[in-house]
Protein backbone atom coordinates (compact mmCIF):
# COMPACT_ATOMS: atom_id res chain seq x y z
CA UNK A 1 0.00 0.00 0.00
CA UNK A 2 1.24 3.47 -0.83
CA UNK A 3 1.12 6.24 1.76
CA UNK A 4 -2.03 7.49 0.06
CA UNK A 5 -5.47 6.19 0.96
CA UNK A 6 -8.44 5.90 -1.38
CA UNK A 7 -10.58 9.04 -1.93
CA UNK A 8 -13.29 7.49 0.27
CA UNK A 9 -10.86 6.92 3.11
CA UNK A 10 -9.34 10.37 2.70
CA UNK A 11 -12.86 11.80 2.97
CA UNK A 12 -13.38 9.74 6.12
CA UNK A 13 -10.16 11.15 7.59
CA UNK A 14 -11.38 14.68 6.85
CA UNK A 15 -14.71 13.89 8.50
CA UNK A 16 -12.99 12.55 11.62
CA UNK A 17 -10.62 15.52 11.77
CA UNK A 18 -13.47 18.03 11.48
CA UNK A 19 -15.50 16.22 14.12
CA UNK A 20 -12.59 16.30 16.55
CA UNK A 21 -11.98 19.99 15.90
CA UNK A 22 -15.63 20.84 16.53
CA UNK A 23 -16.58 18.50 19.37
CA UNK A 24 -13.50 17.61 21.44
CA UNK A 25 -13.74 19.81 24.58
CA UNK A 26 -10.78 22.27 24.54
CA UNK A 27 -9.93 21.67 28.21
CA UNK A 28 -9.79 17.89 27.64
CA UNK A 29 -7.63 18.37 24.58
CA UNK A 30 -5.20 20.67 26.39
CA UNK A 31 -4.77 18.38 29.38
CA UNK A 32 -4.33 15.33 27.16
CA UNK A 33 -1.64 17.04 25.07
CA UNK A 34 0.21 18.06 28.24
CA UNK A 35 0.17 14.53 29.59
CA UNK A 36 -2.09 15.42 32.51
CA UNK A 37 -4.31 12.76 34.03
CA UNK A 38 -7.95 13.16 33.10
CA UNK A 39 -10.69 12.47 35.59
CA UNK A 40 -13.22 9.72 34.99
CA UNK A 41 -15.82 12.47 34.55
CA UNK A 42 -13.73 13.92 31.70
CA UNK A 43 -13.62 10.54 29.99
CA UNK A 44 -17.34 9.99 30.41
CA UNK A 45 -18.05 13.46 29.01
CA UNK A 46 -16.04 12.63 25.89
CA UNK A 47 -17.54 9.15 25.57
CA UNK A 48 -21.06 10.56 25.62
CA UNK A 49 -20.15 12.94 22.81
CA UNK A 50 -18.89 9.98 20.79
CA UNK A 51 -21.94 7.88 21.68
CA UNK A 52 -24.26 10.61 20.43
CA UNK A 53 -22.42 10.52 17.08
CA UNK A 54 -22.50 6.70 17.04
CA UNK A 55 -18.71 6.51 17.17
CA UNK A 56 -18.13 5.02 20.61
CA UNK A 57 -18.04 1.30 19.73
CA UNK A 58 -15.70 1.56 16.78
CA UNK A 59 -14.68 -2.13 17.03
CA UNK A 60 -18.31 -3.28 17.18
CA UNK A 61 -20.77 -4.44 14.56
CA UNK A 62 -23.57 -2.03 13.72
CA UNK A 63 -26.31 -4.34 14.95
CA UNK A 64 -24.89 -4.02 18.45
CA UNK A 65 -24.63 -0.23 18.41
CA UNK A 66 -21.14 0.01 16.93
CA UNK A 67 -19.73 1.77 13.90
CA UNK A 68 -19.14 -1.29 11.75
CA UNK A 69 -15.80 0.21 10.71
CA UNK A 70 -13.22 -1.93 8.96
CA UNK A 71 -9.45 -2.04 9.65
CA UNK A 72 -8.66 1.09 7.63
CA UNK A 73 -11.28 3.24 9.33
CA UNK A 74 -10.11 2.05 12.76
CA UNK A 75 -6.50 2.76 11.78
CA UNK A 76 -7.34 6.29 10.60
CA UNK A 77 -9.36 6.95 13.75
CA UNK A 78 -6.49 5.89 15.99
CA UNK A 79 -4.07 8.20 14.14
CA UNK A 80 -6.39 11.20 14.29
CA UNK A 81 -7.35 10.96 17.96
CA UNK A 82 -3.67 11.03 18.93
CA UNK A 83 -2.96 13.97 16.64
CA UNK A 84 -5.95 15.87 18.03
CA UNK A 85 -5.19 15.17 21.68
CA UNK A 86 -8.34 13.14 22.29
CA UNK A 87 -8.52 10.59 25.13
CA UNK A 88 -8.70 6.95 24.06
CA UNK A 89 -11.91 6.03 25.96
CA UNK A 90 -12.46 2.95 28.16
CA UNK A 91 -10.28 0.69 26.01
CA UNK A 92 -10.63 -2.53 28.10
CA UNK A 93 -14.41 -2.43 27.84
CA UNK A 94 -15.05 -0.96 24.42
CA UNK A 95 -12.15 -2.31 22.37
CA UNK A 96 -11.45 -5.64 24.08
CA UNK A 97 -14.39 -6.96 26.07
CA UNK A 98 -17.07 -5.56 23.74
CA UNK A 99 -15.94 -7.59 20.70
CA UNK A 100 -15.53 -10.66 22.94
CA UNK A 101 -19.11 -10.39 24.17
CA UNK A 102 -20.37 -9.86 20.62
CA UNK A 103 -18.50 -12.95 19.44
CA UNK A 104 -18.88 -15.31 22.42
CA UNK A 105 -21.57 -13.90 24.72
CA UNK A 106 -25.07 -15.19 25.26
CA UNK A 107 -28.02 -13.06 24.18
CA UNK A 108 -28.64 -12.21 27.83
CA UNK A 109 -25.01 -11.07 28.26
CA UNK A 110 -25.19 -8.92 25.13
CA UNK A 111 -28.38 -7.25 26.35
CA UNK A 112 -26.99 -6.73 29.84
CA UNK A 113 -23.47 -5.50 29.17
CA UNK A 114 -23.21 -3.87 25.73
CA UNK A 115 -25.77 -1.04 26.20
CA UNK A 116 -24.32 -0.29 29.65
CA UNK A 117 -20.88 0.22 28.04
CA UNK A 118 -22.31 2.59 25.44
CA UNK A 119 -24.02 4.57 28.21
CA UNK A 120 -20.71 4.68 30.16
CA UNK A 121 -22.44 3.06 33.13
CA UNK A 122 -20.08 0.08 33.21
CA UNK A 123 -16.41 1.03 33.41
CA UNK A 124 -14.20 -2.00 32.82
CA UNK A 125 -10.67 -3.00 33.68
CA UNK A 126 -8.78 -6.00 32.36
CA UNK A 127 -7.62 -8.72 34.77
CA UNK A 128 -4.87 -10.54 32.88
CA UNK A 129 -1.35 -10.14 34.32
CA UNK A 130 -0.41 -11.64 37.68
CA UNK A 131 2.69 -11.48 39.92
CA UNK A 132 4.16 -14.58 38.22
CA UNK A 133 2.30 -14.28 34.92
CA UNK A 134 3.04 -11.05 33.11
CA UNK A 135 4.25 -11.58 29.57
CA UNK A 136 3.81 -15.34 30.13
CA UNK A 137 0.05 -15.00 30.45
CA UNK A 138 -0.60 -18.75 30.25
CA UNK A 139 1.14 -19.12 33.64
CA UNK A 140 -1.73 -17.38 35.46
CA UNK A 141 -2.84 -18.96 38.75
CA UNK A 142 -6.02 -17.13 39.83
CA UNK A 143 -8.41 -20.01 40.61
CA UNK A 144 -12.14 -20.18 40.07
CA UNK A 145 -13.64 -23.28 41.68
CA UNK A 146 -17.19 -24.29 40.74
CA UNK A 147 -19.62 -24.53 43.65
CA UNK A 148 -23.18 -25.04 42.43
CA UNK A 149 -24.28 -22.03 40.41
CA UNK A 150 -21.22 -19.98 41.39
CA UNK A 151 -17.48 -19.89 40.99
CA UNK A 152 -15.41 -19.06 44.08
CA UNK A 153 -12.50 -16.92 42.92
CA UNK A 154 -9.15 -16.40 44.66
CA UNK A 155 -5.94 -14.78 43.46
CA UNK A 156 -4.16 -11.57 42.53
CA UNK A 157 -4.03 -9.51 39.36
CA UNK A 158 -1.19 -7.04 38.81
CA UNK A 159 -0.63 -3.92 36.65
CA UNK A 160 -4.39 -3.62 36.25
CA UNK A 161 -4.93 -0.30 34.51
CA UNK A 162 -7.54 2.01 36.06
CA UNK A 163 -8.95 -0.67 38.37
CA UNK A 164 -9.38 2.10 40.96
CA UNK A 165 -11.92 3.80 38.66
CA UNK A 166 -13.69 0.67 37.41
CA UNK A 167 -16.88 -0.98 38.61
CA UNK A 168 -16.34 -4.19 36.60
CA UNK A 169 -13.33 -6.38 35.78
CA UNK A 170 -13.11 -9.16 33.19
CA UNK A 171 -10.66 -11.76 34.39
CA UNK A 172 -8.85 -14.70 32.91
CA UNK A 173 -9.02 -17.37 35.60
CA UNK A 174 -7.95 -20.99 35.91
CA UNK A 175 -11.02 -23.20 36.15
CA UNK A 176 -9.01 -26.44 35.89
CA UNK A 177 -5.38 -27.55 36.05
CA UNK A 178 -4.26 -29.14 32.79
CA UNK A 179 -0.98 -30.56 31.53
CA UNK A 180 -0.87 -27.84 28.88
CA UNK A 181 -0.92 -24.53 30.72
CA UNK A 182 -2.91 -22.78 27.97
CA UNK A 183 -5.82 -25.13 28.73
CA UNK A 184 -8.20 -24.79 31.64
CA UNK A 185 -8.47 -20.98 31.40
CA UNK A 186 -11.86 -19.23 31.36
CA UNK A 187 -13.27 -15.69 31.33
CA UNK A 188 -15.32 -14.32 34.22
CA UNK A 189 -17.11 -10.95 34.40
CA UNK A 190 -16.87 -9.72 37.99
CA UNK A 191 -18.39 -6.64 39.66
CA UNK A 192 -15.68 -4.74 41.53
CA UNK A 193 -17.82 -3.11 44.20
CA UNK A 194 -18.21 -6.04 46.61
CA UNK A 195 -16.48 -7.44 49.70
CA UNK A 196 -13.40 -9.50 49.01
CA UNK A 197 -11.97 -7.27 46.26
CA UNK A 198 -9.15 -4.93 47.28
CA UNK A 199 -7.50 -2.47 44.87
CA UNK A 200 -4.00 -1.27 45.85
CA UNK A 201 -2.42 1.59 43.88
CA UNK A 202 0.93 1.35 42.07
CA UNK A 203 2.60 4.69 41.26
CA UNK A 204 4.74 4.48 38.13
CA UNK A 205 8.18 6.04 37.63
CA UNK A 206 6.43 8.91 35.82
CA UNK A 207 4.50 9.73 38.99
CA UNK A 208 1.18 8.52 37.55
CA UNK A 209 -1.45 6.41 39.29
CA UNK A 210 -2.79 4.35 36.42
CA UNK A 211 -2.01 0.75 37.41
CA UNK A 212 -2.97 -1.28 40.44
CA UNK A 213 -2.82 -4.61 42.22
CA UNK A 214 -6.22 -6.28 42.55
CA UNK A 215 -6.67 -8.96 45.21
CA UNK A 216 -9.73 -11.21 44.99
CA UNK A 217 -10.44 -13.25 48.13
CA UNK A 218 -13.25 -15.85 48.17
CA UNK A 219 -15.48 -13.85 45.86
CA UNK A 220 -18.50 -15.69 44.48
CA UNK A 221 -19.28 -15.09 40.81
CA UNK A 222 -22.41 -16.53 39.15
CA UNK A 223 -21.80 -19.08 36.41
CA UNK A 224 -23.98 -16.83 34.23
CA UNK A 225 -21.08 -14.36 34.35
CA UNK A 226 -18.74 -16.76 32.58
CA UNK A 227 -18.09 -15.54 29.05
CA UNK A 228 -17.83 -18.36 26.51
CA UNK A 229 -17.33 -22.05 27.23
CA UNK A 230 -15.39 -23.15 30.28
CA UNK A 231 -11.73 -23.71 29.38
CA UNK A 232 -11.92 -21.72 26.12
CA UNK A 233 -10.19 -18.61 27.47
CA UNK A 234 -6.92 -19.02 25.60
CA UNK A 235 -8.58 -19.30 22.17
CA UNK A 236 -10.80 -16.34 23.02
CA UNK A 237 -7.73 -14.29 23.91
CA UNK A 238 -6.19 -14.98 20.50
CA UNK A 239 -9.38 -13.58 18.96
CA UNK A 240 -9.17 -10.55 21.26
CA UNK A 241 -5.56 -9.80 20.32
CA UNK A 242 -6.54 -9.63 16.65
CA UNK A 243 -8.20 -6.32 17.49
CA UNK A 244 -4.92 -4.79 18.71
CA UNK A 245 -2.82 -5.50 15.60
CA UNK A 246 -1.15 -2.38 14.18
CA UNK A 247 -2.77 0.07 16.59
CA UNK A 248 0.34 -0.70 18.65
CA UNK A 249 2.42 1.17 16.09
CA UNK A 250 1.26 4.43 17.69
CA UNK A 251 1.72 6.43 14.47
CA UNK A 252 -0.53 9.24 15.61
CA UNK A 253 1.28 9.58 18.93
CA UNK A 254 4.74 9.51 17.30
CA UNK A 255 3.69 12.06 14.68
CA UNK A 256 2.42 14.37 17.41
CA UNK A 257 5.59 13.93 19.45
CA UNK A 258 7.73 14.77 16.39
CA UNK A 259 5.74 17.99 15.94
CA UNK A 260 6.19 18.78 19.63
CA UNK A 261 9.93 18.11 19.41
CA UNK A 262 10.26 20.44 16.43
CA UNK A 263 8.40 23.22 18.28
CA UNK A 264 10.44 22.48 21.41
CA UNK A 265 13.68 22.88 19.43
CA UNK A 266 12.59 26.25 18.05
CA UNK A 267 11.59 27.81 21.38
CA UNK A 268 14.26 26.29 23.66
CA UNK A 269 17.65 27.99 23.80
CA UNK A 270 21.02 26.93 25.12
CA UNK A 271 23.65 29.65 25.52
CA UNK A 272 21.43 32.00 23.54
CA UNK A 273 21.10 29.63 20.59
CA UNK A 274 17.89 27.76 19.72
CA UNK A 275 18.28 23.99 19.92
CA UNK A 276 16.99 23.72 16.34
CA UNK A 277 20.02 25.69 15.19
CA UNK A 278 22.46 23.18 16.69
CA UNK A 279 23.71 20.25 14.55
CA UNK A 280 23.24 17.73 17.37
CA UNK A 281 19.55 18.43 17.87
CA UNK A 282 18.80 18.66 14.13
CA UNK A 283 20.56 15.37 13.41
CA UNK A 284 18.75 13.52 16.20
CA UNK A 285 15.39 14.92 15.12
CA UNK A 286 16.01 14.10 11.44
CA UNK A 287 16.94 10.52 12.33
CA UNK A 288 13.71 10.13 14.30
CA UNK A 289 11.67 11.56 11.42
CA UNK A 290 13.25 8.99 9.10
CA UNK A 291 12.39 6.24 11.59
CA UNK A 292 8.80 7.46 11.66
CA UNK A 293 8.54 7.35 7.87
CA UNK A 294 9.94 3.80 7.83
CA UNK A 295 7.45 2.76 10.51
CA UNK A 296 4.59 4.25 8.47
CA UNK A 297 5.55 2.27 5.38
CA UNK A 298 5.77 -0.93 7.42
CA UNK A 299 2.48 -0.32 9.22
CA UNK A 300 0.70 0.48 5.97
CA UNK A 301 1.97 -2.75 4.41
CA UNK A 302 0.65 -4.69 7.41
CA UNK A 303 -2.66 -2.82 7.11
CA UNK A 304 -2.91 -3.77 3.43
CA UNK A 305 -2.28 -7.41 4.35
CA UNK A 306 -4.93 -7.21 7.07
CA UNK A 307 -7.50 -5.85 4.63
CA UNK A 308 -6.58 -8.69 2.26
CA UNK A 309 -6.99 -11.21 5.08
CA UNK A 310 -3.37 -12.35 5.13
CA UNK A 311 -1.78 -10.38 7.97
CA UNK A 312 0.61 -12.38 10.15
CA UNK A 313 0.70 -11.77 13.90
CA UNK A 314 4.49 -12.10 13.92
CA UNK A 315 4.86 -9.06 11.64
CA UNK A 316 2.64 -7.09 13.99
CA UNK A 317 5.29 -7.70 16.67
CA UNK A 318 7.79 -5.74 14.56
CA UNK A 319 5.41 -2.79 14.28
CA UNK A 320 4.51 -2.85 17.97
CA UNK A 321 8.16 -3.01 19.07
CA UNK A 322 9.44 -0.28 16.75
CA UNK A 323 6.46 1.95 17.47
CA UNK A 324 7.08 1.75 21.22
CA UNK A 325 10.81 2.36 20.84
CA UNK A 326 10.19 5.35 18.60
CA UNK A 327 7.84 7.03 21.08
CA UNK A 328 10.43 6.49 23.79
CA UNK A 329 13.21 7.95 21.65
CA UNK A 330 11.26 11.10 20.73
CA UNK A 331 10.22 11.89 24.30
CA UNK A 332 13.76 11.14 25.49
CA UNK A 333 15.10 13.65 22.96
CA UNK A 334 13.19 16.48 24.63
CA UNK A 335 14.01 15.09 28.07
CA UNK A 336 17.76 14.87 27.41
CA UNK A 337 18.15 18.12 25.49
CA UNK A 338 16.05 20.19 27.84
CA UNK A 339 18.66 21.21 30.39
CA UNK A 340 16.78 22.54 33.41
CA UNK A 341 13.57 21.29 31.79
CA UNK A 342 14.72 17.77 32.57
CA UNK A 343 14.14 18.30 36.30
CA UNK A 344 10.85 16.53 37.00
CA UNK A 345 10.01 18.85 39.92
CA UNK A 346 11.29 22.05 38.36
CA UNK A 347 7.99 23.88 38.73
CA UNK A 348 7.89 23.28 42.47
CA UNK A 349 11.42 24.69 42.92
CA UNK A 350 10.49 28.26 42.06
CA UNK A 351 8.92 30.53 44.64
CA UNK A 352 7.77 33.17 42.16
CA UNK A 353 7.08 32.83 38.46
CA UNK A 354 7.49 29.28 37.10
CA UNK A 355 10.97 28.80 35.65
CA UNK A 356 9.59 26.49 32.95
CA UNK A 357 6.82 27.25 30.50
CA UNK A 358 3.76 25.03 30.99
CA UNK A 359 4.20 23.76 27.43
CA UNK A 360 7.50 22.17 28.48
CA UNK A 361 6.85 21.17 32.08
CA UNK A 362 5.39 17.78 31.21
CA UNK A 363 8.29 16.49 29.06
CA UNK A 364 10.11 14.70 31.93
CA UNK A 365 6.90 12.97 33.00
CA UNK A 366 6.15 11.91 29.41
CA UNK A 367 9.64 10.49 28.88
CA UNK A 368 9.44 8.50 32.11
CA UNK A 369 5.88 7.36 31.50
CA UNK A 370 6.70 6.10 27.97
CA UNK A 371 8.99 3.46 29.49
CA UNK A 372 5.88 1.33 29.97
CA UNK A 373 5.39 0.94 26.21
CA UNK A 374 8.03 -1.78 25.96
CA UNK A 375 6.55 -3.64 28.94
CA UNK A 376 2.77 -3.85 28.59
CA UNK A 377 0.95 -5.72 25.84
CA UNK A 378 3.88 -8.12 25.50
CA UNK A 379 7.29 -6.86 26.58
CA UNK A 380 10.07 -5.96 24.14
CA UNK A 381 11.82 -9.21 25.01
CA UNK A 382 8.72 -11.24 24.17
CA UNK A 383 8.27 -9.37 20.87
CA UNK A 384 11.91 -10.06 19.97
CA UNK A 385 11.45 -13.75 20.73
CA UNK A 386 8.41 -13.86 18.43
CA UNK A 387 10.35 -12.10 15.68
CA UNK A 388 13.31 -14.45 16.10
CA UNK A 389 11.23 -17.64 16.03
CA UNK A 390 8.59 -16.83 13.46
CA UNK A 391 10.27 -14.40 11.07
CA UNK A 392 14.01 -15.04 11.35
CA UNK A 393 13.47 -18.76 12.07
CA UNK A 394 16.16 -18.74 14.73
Amino acid sequence: MDLEFSPAHQAFRTEVRQFLQQHLPPDVRQRTLRGEKLSKADHIRWQRILAERGWLGHCWKKEHGGTGWGPIERFIWDEEIHLAGAPRRNIPGLDLLGPLIIEYGTDAQKQRFLPAMLRSEHWWCQGFSEPQAGSDLAALKMRAVREGDDYVVNGTKLWTSYAHESNWIFCMVRTSVEEKKQAGISYLLIPMEQPGIVVSPIITVGGVHAVNQVTIDNVRVPVDNRLGPEGAGWAMTQFLLSYERIVGAGLGASTRYIEEARAFGRRTQRDGVALMATPRFRERLAALEAELMALKYTAYRVLADEVAGKAEASVVSVVKLRGAQLQQAITELMFEEGGQLSLPDVLSLSEGEPVVDADDAYHPQQALDRRKLTIYGGSAEIQKNIIARRILRI
